[in-house]
């Protein structure tokens, strides 16, 4: 099978087509997703093809969002329903973890919640504090809520159309910064299963696990430390956290002996320090060195477009987290 470039947003936009495409039921909603096609041109054309009843523009109300999706969720839809900013889910978290994660189990299995929450983050667009959040680690206390952040455009396709799929509430967080990234995504349909890491490059010295956007700056670091120090770096990305491919990572950290865990979150309850601890149980005899995380700091994110970019992971953070490890 070939594969054709594309971008990041082109690529979740023909996930879903093809989705609603096959699936009279899949329908999408949020503010403006049909007449302008979304803010981030993700839903471009959608109410075109397949008309208002399919495609629902919504108020201005997060509560109102999530709650018509998990209403039609229940009574037969697959709902899509676009959260225009992370930030913003804060509003609609009764909704979320309250309702949406528990109805299956609270009504014995009776209830299916087969809907998406997309949303994306805005870290490194100079979005300031209240637009750029990133806290994917809260719905780690959300049994019930899937949760998925895809980093290529390939993988992105892929993961809607498991989503979609899936008969439980998913929330799909992407990340702004990668719409106009472009790569490789495969010709024809198929589907990228939820729950499954992938190693995006191999090594033996250390292994590299990074969440989302920070994926590509891992990578990066191990171009560098391949080049310049001759360390070769495994980079692992879990894809979704919720299930977590704890297997995959562990199984490359018994290989390496080394771990650095990579997310955009402030440290401090982080995807980094779940995904440590989750090492630490499955493989602490293994480990020639201390867990090293790489995050942002405690803090809220500045405005200012260098404070940001110094508040962000960045290749080199990550390579100087790899070589204090390994004691260079």
């Amino acid at each position: 099978m070939g594969s054709v470039n594309m971008s990041y947003a082109a690529a979740i936009r023909e996930g879903i087509k093809e989705e609603m495409r096959k699936d009279p039921s899949v329908i999408v909603l949020g503010e403006e997703v049909g007449v302008w096609g979304g803010v981030y041109t993700v839903t471009a054309g959608f109410l075109e093809e397949f008309g208002p009843e399919r495609v629902l523009d919504t108020p201005i109300s997060e509560i109102a969002i999530v709650g018509v999706a998990i209403g039609a969720a229940m009574a037969g839809l697959r709902p899509v329903a676009e959260i225009m900013y992370m930030d913003f889910l804060q509003i609609a978290l009764d909704q979320l973890v309250t309702q949406a994660s528990k109805a299956r189990f609270m009504s014995g299995g009776k209830l299916k919640i087969p809907m998406v929450v997309r949303t994306q983050y805005s870290l490194g667009r100079v979005h300031g504090s209240q637009h750029s959040q990133f806290y994917p680690s809260w719905f780690f206390q959300a049994p019930g809520l899937k949760v998925v952040l895809p980093s290529t455009p390939a993988d992105a396709k892929g993961l809607i159309k498991s989503s979609i799929r899936d008969d439980n509430p998913v929330l799909f967080i992407e990340a702004g910064v990668l719409y106009k990234e472009s790569g490789p995504v495969p010709e024809g349909e198929y589907y990228t299963p939820l729950g499954v890491a992938d190693v995006k490059r191999k090594g033996s010295d250390v292994t590299i696990v990074a969440v989302s956007r920070a994926v590509h700056d891992a990578l990066r670091a191990s171009e560098i430390l391949s080049e310049r120090h001759r360390v070769e770096a495994e980079v692992i990305d879990p894809r979704t956290l919720v299930p977590l491919d704890t297997e995959t990572i562990v199984s490359s950290v018994k290989k390496t002996g080394r771990l650095v865990v990579v997310s955009d979150d402030v440290m401090s309850g982080s995807v980094a320090s779940e995904i440590a601890m989750r090492v630490v149980e499955g493989a602490f005899y293994y480990l020639e060195a201390p867990i090293a995380r790489v995050t942002s700091p405690d803090l809220p994110v500045p405005f200012a477009q260098p404070l940001e970019r110094e508040y962000m992971v960045s290749s080199s953070k990550i390579v100087d987290a790899v070589l204090k490890i390994l004691g260079s």
